[in-house]
């Protein structure tokens, strides 16, 4: 995780220990996953850093980002999810990006190439919950609904998109409601008060 022991090197969350300890358990446990499940579908990892949301962040982020990965064509592979305060994004903003404030989201892909469509994807996605909550009060949505939406954000970069001019931006933010609406839950970015 991004947060090492005094004197240790620090190291970027692995996605694939995600795969790992699926696989583990499932031997431990004697559980016999349905093929689909065994080989298919990416995993998703949460790791909170910071204290959770109300209602809890834990079954919901994991849950709709697997599904929001298999509707963008992600057929397997294993991303981790890192929920950090203020401090810590800040910290790594500028470890990563130069740059000494906080922001919303951070990608990390762990891919040995680039995706291509139906490929497997790893990578780390660490998101800001206090980011999430000004944004969410202010925009009438709950935090755990931005938490998602920074989560999606993420994915979308692990599969090649980006946002660094407007255009490319408002393309990215329309395909985020694509996906959060096919998973039912409307469009965050769009839906909310003040965009």
């Amino acid at each position: 995780m991004f947060s090492p022991q005094p004197g240790q090197q620090q190291k970027p969350i692995r996605a694939n220990a995600a795969l790992k300890a699926r696989s583990a358990n499932d031997a431990r446990t004697g559980r016999k996953r349905p093929r689909s499940y065994a080989r298919k579908g990416c995993a998703v990892t949460l790791h909170l850093q910071a204290a959770d949301t109300e209602p809890s962040l834990r079954p919901h982020l994991a849950r709709h980002l697997r599904q929001i990965a298999a509707a963008a064509g992600v057929r397997d592979g294993a991303i981790a999810v890192a929920v950090v305060d203020d401090r810590e994004m800040a910290r790594l903003h500028g470890r990563f990006l130069g740059e000494k404030s906080t922001t919303d989201v951070l990608t990390f892909d762990q891919s040995a190439k680039p995706q291509a469509a139906g490929a497997a994807v790893e990578g780390d996605i660490v998101v800001c919950v206090d980011e999430a909550r000004r944004q969410a009060r202010r925009r009438g949505h709950e935090v755990r609904e931005e938490l998602l939406l920074y989560a999606v954000h993420g994915l979308l970069h692990l599969l090649g998109y980006d946002d660094h001019d407007p255009a490319d931006a408002r393309a990215m933010h329309r395909r985020e409601d694509e996906l959060l609406t096919e998973a039912g839950l409307g469009p965050i970015f769009a839906g909310s008060k003040t965009r």
